[in-house]
């Protein structure tokens, strides 16, 4: 696992994308990343990172779609409140070409 090239909030949401969605599990990343990314985009990332309890709390956990797909749905206008609740550093840990 590397720093995501010193990456330590996430940009802006564009216009056509109100929310934010964190996921809560690996797998269900990992799914997103290879499964819709990659052929949408071309590339997916899974990083990790950690966020104040505090902040956090204040979001219910989504089920988007089953019982395994769980996620926070953070309205971009919060983002720079959500970048502000990360403590430590951003990690990639995996990349699909």
């Amino acid at each position: 696992m590397i720093e995501a090239s010193g990456m330590r909030a996430f940009p802006p949401r564009l216009p056509e994308q109100p929310i934010f969605y964190p996921v809560l599990s690996e797998d269900y990343a990992v799914k997103i990343a290879r499964d819709w990314n990659v052929p949408a985009s071309g590339s997916g990332h899974v990083l990790r990172f950690e966020v104040l309890r505090e902040f956090i709390d204040c979001y219910q956990v989504q089920e988007a779609g089953g019982r395994d797909h769980l996620e926070y749905w953070i309205p971009s206008d919060h983002l720079v409140e959500f970048n502000a609740a990360i403590v430590g550093p951003i990690v990639l840990v995996k990349s699909f070409p």
